[in-house]
């Protein structure tokens, strides 16, 4: 009985670290999920004769390449935005949604 219960105490302390780490670590998964994003962006920064571009010409093609990416992302995540009853989502809880699923890539 009392290793149940020490197990059971284990488990606990196991699950709220990992509650109280997670949104420490989110950001960090985001930021590396942009990086990569904008690395994708500069690699199609090319010009129609195929050379890269330099200067206000590929910092306005990494601009609309990150903003082409987002609206994906958005419209993937208001899909998914469906309750246990395969209604649609509302107020709060479509935000909280749609943030950690926006957080997540979508994935």
């Amino acid at each position: 009985m009392e290793t149940v219960l020490r197990k059971k105490w284990q488990v606990a302390c196991v699950l709220a670290c990992a509650l109280f780490a997670l949104p420490s670590v989110l950001p960090i998964v985001g930021n590396a999920m942009a990086a990569a994003d904008q690395a994708s962006c500069e690699a199609k920064a090319v010009s129609k004769d195929g050379k890269p571009l330099a200067g206000a010409a590929k910092t306005a093609s990494i601009k609309k390449c990150m903003g082409e990416t987002k609206p994906n992302v958005t419209a993937s995540c208001e899909a998914k935005a469906v309750s246990k009853e395969g209604k649609k989502l509302a107020g709060a809880a479509k935000t909280s949604f749609m943030k950690k699923c926006e957080a997540q890539g979508a994935s």
